[in-house]
């Protein structure tokens, strides 16, 4: 995708988008993150490809105006008749919907109201009007932070219900143009998985293998490449160099990392601009791309399906014998004896 980003820009710059995105059960985080997007900024985005935003709550002035504690009509200030009227026009749009969607108390969908309208009721009619709807982040697309265990809430995502496949929209659902929900996984988003694959989308140069099997765009969410392979740190994992303490310096798994068992592309893409990631700045990964996440031990001593993955159990009994090239070789058996 990066390869064709000045084709896919000069092709957007040429079409009008209408892009509505929903906030449900979430933290806003994941809009933090597309609006500190780079090449092209937010800004840049909006004007140079014609982006239209008939709604996107966080960042309209519309926030209502009251007269006799009855709201005003008016869609230059109350942003939910804005989005009305937008969509009694008829026009075509992108759905975004950031965090998940809260079905209780009892499949009501109480625990969640826009303007006297529950999330649930909401995201059901822009579904069906969607040309494309895009889950952004853990929460819309898993269930995320909100539907961790016990899930007071019975929040879902649109559809997945971690690695259940369902959600609020059902198995079977698929926007105008016959796609499902396309999950844009991660806790925040990286802004860059977010704008190319909405650019892809419209283009409608989505090709029928483009999704795994949770619906996350391959590009970014590789299933044959794991975070670990091309971890700023992987060399001190190769000498056996692992931390016991944070900010050590060396491979942080010891400490809860799950960059083996994650598939995504943080190592070579990075972040801010292309500055950093978690691992680099000292944070072991916690897995935020994978749907079960945050689900299992966080910030803790390596989870047993990563010791299995890595041949833990063969690194540690190497190191105690005092040879990190024989750790080495044992991590390169996955973790048996030659």
């Amino acid at each position: 995708m990066g390869t064709y980003k000045a084709d896919i820009v000069r092709a957007l710059e040429s079409s009008e988008t209408n892009l509505v995105w929903l906030h449900l059960s979430e933290c806003t985080g994941c809009t933090v993150s597309f609006l500190n997007a780079e090449h092209p900024d937010i800004i840049q985005a909006i004007t140079k490809l014609d982006i239209r935003i008939p709604y996107y709550k966080t960042i309209m002035p519309q926030q209502g105006l009251f007269v006799d504690g009855r709201a005003v009509e008016d869609a230059a200030l109350n942003a939910n008749y804005a989005l009305d009227e937008f969509l009694a026009s008829g026009k075509p749009f992108v759905l975004a919907v950031e965090g998940a969607v809260p079905r209780g108390p009892d499949g009501t969908g109480n625990y969640g109201i826009i303007a006297e309208e529950t999330f649930l009721d909401k995201i059901k009619k822009l579904a069906d009007k969607a040309l494309i709807t895009v889950a952004v982040g853990a929460c819309a697309a898993f269930g995320g932070m909100p539907a961790a265990g016990p899930n007071p809430t019975d929040v879902t995502g649109l559809q997945f219900l971690k690695i259940a496949k369902g959600g609020v929209l059902g198995a079977n659902y698929t926007s105008k143009a016959g796609l499902p929900v396309i999950n844009i996984a991660g806790c925040p988003i990286h802004p860059d998985r977010l704008l190319l694959t909405l650019a892809a989308a419209i283009l409608d140069k989505i090709p029928a293998d483009f999704l795994d099997e949770y619906q996350r765009p391959k590009p970014f969410f590789p299933p044959t490449h794991t975070i670990h392979e091309n971890c700023p740190r992987r060399g001190f994992y190769d000498l056996g160099v692992l931390d016991d303490v944070y900010a050590g310096g060396g491979c942080v798994l010891k400490l809860g990392c799950r960059a083996p068992i994650t598939n995504a592309d943080c190592a070579l893409r990075l972040w801010n601009d292309g500055n950093s990631m978690c691992i680099q700045a000292g944070a072991p990964c916690v897995g935020c791309t994978y749907p079960t996440f945050p689900d299992g031990p966080l910030w803790e001593d390596i989870p047993l399906e990563v010791r299995e993955v890595a041949g833990f159990g063969a690194l540690e009994a190497a190191l105690a014998a005092g040879g990190s090239y024989a750790a080495a070789k044992l991590l390169a058996n996955g973790g048996d004896k030659e």
